[in-house]
């Protein structure tokens, strides 16, 4: 038991999994940051574009 404790102890394994999980989550997070700063700003030109369409008159006509 006193071998499987030290062993334990001695491995690394542990910590470099929690390190891929908090550089995971920062990514995520940064990821979801952008989806929102670009979705507000693809919103705001959707509108705009519609805005200026709709006071247009048909060429062809």
């Amino acid at each position: 038991m006193i071998k499987f404790i030290k062993n334990f102890r001695k491995d690394e394994d542990g910590a470099v999994t929690v390190d891929w999980v908090v550089l995971t989550a920062a990514v995520v997070a940064l990821a979801g940051a952008a989806y929102t700063s670009i979705e507000s700003g693809a919103s705001n030109l959707t509108s705009s574009t519609g805005s200026f369409i709709e006071g247009k008159a048909p060429s062809g006509s």
